[in-house]
């Protein structure tokens, strides 16, 4: 951890350890633990409060509303509300929110996971007229940096063609040199523009309430231990297409991480909920076909760029999804839905 990042630890614990007991109170609280420490998010908490500072190029407008929105009435059982600090919460020059303590889905009990609770809170979500103008939902955007970090890990040279007198540099003909990343890339490229942050995502698909970065971490119980499930993290939240929710799980049920059963929990609970991001009942693949397709090149593209740190091979589940890239870079476009370009 750098001096930069143990100063932002530092001064979260002491925040969110002064807004967790009156000052009074004699302190018998454990050390501030750290949730989470990447450069989208380092979340740290004290007793029942979470501190979180957010990166440090957020659009802190945009953030103003995406919080505004999780204490919003209307979301009230949806979205953990957040905790509104006594003071300005700025001790660092990244953007400060604070949070009560949830308890996190347990990951050593996959079946235990909340599918068909997430799947009914996505379909309230999706259901909800937005309360107040939001911005677009960031998931092709964060798919768009997922890609780029990936390219910035493995260096330029390591997803181009190398320099030959014989070929221009950059010339399509020449050899690939890391055939992995090439298959991520290929797969991007066969997106519509939409998908990859490009443009806005095709109407009538455009104005659904999103949470934009569905997976089983972005749940807690609250109160904690046993309250109700309720979704976290709204650093992506915003409008756009209600399927990018549903992309992730079902872009792991394609690659075979997510269990047939499970899937058809997930989705069942959301047609079930009365969904409007898949038809309710058929084929809900013309929907998510192009978001479970972004979302596969996303998780390949993390999962190469945290190969590329810590100088090691893909695991088993990394293989799935890059092997995944290989095979959608292949696939024809019939499914997508909006321009492909």
């Amino acid at each position: 951890m750098t001096t930069t990042q143990t100063s932002v630890v530092h001064d979260l614990g002491t925040l969110a350890h002064r807004l967790s007991h009156p000052a009074r109170t004699p302190c018998v609280c454990e050390p501030p633990q750290v949730l989470a420490d990447r450069p989208d998010g380092t979340v740290v908490r004290s007793g029942a409060i979470v501190a979180k500072a957010h990166a440090a190029d957020t659009d802190r407008e945009a953030l103003t509303a995406r919080i505004a929105l999780a204490a919003a009435p209307q979301l009230a059982g949806i979205l953990l509300p957040p905790l509104t600090a006594p003071e300005p919460a700025a001790p660092t020059a990244r953007p400060v929110t604070l949070w009560p303590l949830g308890a996190p889905v347990d990951p050593t009990d996959p079946g235990a996971a909340p599918w068909a609770e997430a799947a009914d809170l996505l379909a309230r979500l999706h259901r909800t007229e937005p309360p107040f103008p939001l911005p677009p939902m960031r998931g092709p955007a964060k798919a768009a940096r997922a890609v780029a970090r990936m390219r910035a890990a493995l260096r330029e040279d390591a997803i181009t063609p190398p320099r030959d007198p014989a070929v221009e540099p950059g010339d399509a003909t020449a050899p690939p040199r890391d055939p992995a990343a090439l298959s991520v890339l290929a797969g991007w490229r066969a997106l519509p523009a939409w998908a990859r942050g490009e443009a806005p995502a095709p109407a009538p698909r455009a104005d659904a309430l999103c949470h934009g970065d569905l997976h089983l971490g972005q749940l807690v119980r609250h109160p904690a231990p046993d309250g109700p499930w309720l979704l976290i993290d709204m650093d992506d939240a915003g409008v756009g297409d209600p399927a990018w929710d549903l992309g992730r799980p079902a872009a792991w049920y394609a690659a075979g991480l997510l269990a047939p059963e499970d899937w058809s929990t997930f989705l069942d609970a959301y047609r079930a909920a009365g969904g409007p991001a898949v038809p309710a009942d058929g084929d809900p693949w013309p929907a998510l076909d192009v978001p479970a397709r972004a979302l596969t090149v996303q998780t390949a593209a993390v999962a190469l760029a945290k190969c590329a740190a810590e100088q090691r091979d893909p695991d088993d589940h990394e293989q799935l999804m890059i092997e995944s890239c290989a095979r959608i870079a292949t696939l024809p476009p019939e499914l997508a839905t909006g321009p492909a370009s």
